[in-house]
């Protein structure tokens, strides 16, 4: 499992909010951001996933191909910022 998810899912964030999160990524990762502070994820996990993301971005890609999403649309995305 993706670190990323595992860390989510040991948070009791549900499927359901962990699949509406990276679909939000992939289409406003902006947007994403401020969908994760609402999870009420504590400050040092919120801290480990972005450390995560900061220094392996790959797991976005990989986390997203598990939950099955396209992520060209993250690519297209990012070309938007």
């Amino acid at each position: 499992m993706n670190p990323i998810i595992k860390l989510l899912k040991e948070e009791n964030i549900s499927d359901e909010k962990i699949g509406e999160l990276f679909n939000t990524l992939t289409a406003n990762p902006m947007m994403a951001m401020g969908l994760i502070q609402q999870m009420g994820i504590a400050p040092e996990k919120l801290q480990a996933v972005m450390g995560l993301v900061m220094t392996q971005p790959e797991l976005i890609k990989e986390a997203v191909e598990e939950l099955g999403l396209d992520y060209s649309k993250v690519e297209e995305a990012k070309s938007k910022l």
